[in-house]
């Protein structure tokens, strides 16, 4: 009714009189306009915003991984000290997951493109020429730059909510992961003194008001709660799509509602944290490298030269005295220093293969 009175408006000079339903609404119906509006906004809105940012959060993953690729650090399983890995590696690892997360979501998108528009009020098309819908899919990719078409099956599409419900799952994907990696940054920033203390994460602001000089990964922890809202808006679009009945479902502003808020939060974290933490970022070297060399996981590349038991007395001996293991070797074995250098490099343990 807005549009058809401010279109009678602008028409009052040629005596037009323009009617909300005669007019505004031929050929469609609001069971269709509804589900192809949640489809195009989130098409646009993945494209224009949230892959962006995911790909800036990569880059800086890539190029903080890149500043420090010298840099050789304690992996972890179980939270356990285990065989060194190096923070490119580890970053490395970020990087491809969040790349992976744009392949499954782009993927995803294949099916949101598919437009609902055309089948009226039940699916059958009634009251609409049959030349509208791909014609109205043709205008709008030209509109929004987006290349979308008309459904396939107008029943399937307008009366059910499966690829929302398939794309949030691919937002829930991303979010897990995120919040994975936010959570091995506040691993590594903890302490600094009595916890892992290996990266200094960007101070923004102060983090206590009792206690002077605390400083708390915000940033981190924000996207953590980004992440779990995203989690959370997927459960309700899951519920949302399995309420729906025969060629309705009713709960289309929900599922809207959570599906654009999900893509919405991701592209403001992931750039959030691209720019103010992940760029930002700051590498203890001198106390990683004094880690890992006390590492006692690192005799594994012993066993070899001078059996389980020898080294196994070793790797007790350096953690029990808190000493590296390079000198608790060349105490309690007859191994010239320069082959216990050899095989007590972590940096060799980060290549793979055999080591000799």
């Amino acid at each position: 009714e807005v549009i058809a009175n401010r279109a009678s408006q602008l028409s009052a000079e040629k005596n037009l009189k323009v009617h909300p339903n005669d007019h505004v609404n031929c050929g469609q119906s609001s069971n269709d306009t509804f589900p192809t509006a949640i489809r195009i906004a989130a098409v646009i809105e993945t494209q224009a915003d949230l892959i962006p940012a995911l790909k800036e959060l990569i880059k800086a993953f890539q190029d903080k991984g890149a500043e420090y690729a010298h840099v050789v650090k304690t992996g972890r399983t179980h939270l356990m000290d285990a065989m060194p890995v190096t923070l490119e590696q580890e970053f490395g690892g970020y990087a491809r997951q969040l790349e992976l997360g744009i392949e499954r979501l782009q993927s995803s998108l294949k099916r949101m493109r598919e437009l609902p528009m055309g089948g009226t009020a039940v699916g059958t098309g009634i009251n609409t020429p049959p030349e509208f819908p791909p014609a109205f899919a043709e205008e709008v990719s030209k509109l929004s730059g987006e290349s979308m078409r008309e459904a396939e099956n107008h029943f399937e599409a307008q009366s059910t909510v499966d690829a929302p419900v398939e794309m949030s799952g691919q937002l829930k994907t991303i979010a897990v992961g995120l919040l994975k990696i936010v959570n091995d940054l506040r691993w590594m920033n903890s302490g600094p003194n009595a916890g892992l203390g290996e990266i200094q994460l960007a101070a923004l602001q102060p983090g206590s008001s009792i206690m002077p000089g605390k400083v708390n990964p915000v940033i981190e922890e924000s996207t953590a709660m980004v992440c779990a809202q995203v989690i959370g808006y997927d459960s309700a679009i899951s519920v949302g799509g399995l309420s729906g009945n025969f060629e309705l479902n009713v709960m289309l502003p929900m599922v809207a509602h959570s599906l654009l808020e999900s893509i919405r939060l991701l592209a403001a974290a992931s750039r959030n944290l691209a720019q103010r933490s992940v760029s930002r970022i700051i590498v203890r070297e001198e106390h990683i490298q004094s880690l890992v060399g006390r590492n006692p996981i690192l005799v594994t590349t012993l066993n070899p030269l001078i059996g389980y038991d020898l080294a196994a007395k070793i790797a007790k001996t350096a953690f029990a005295e808190n000493r590296p293991l390079l000198e608790v070797a060349k105490e309690l074995c007859d191994l010239p220093e320069d082959e216990l250098k050899k095989a007590l490099d972590p940096a060799k343990m980060t290549q793979g293969g055999l080591v000799e």
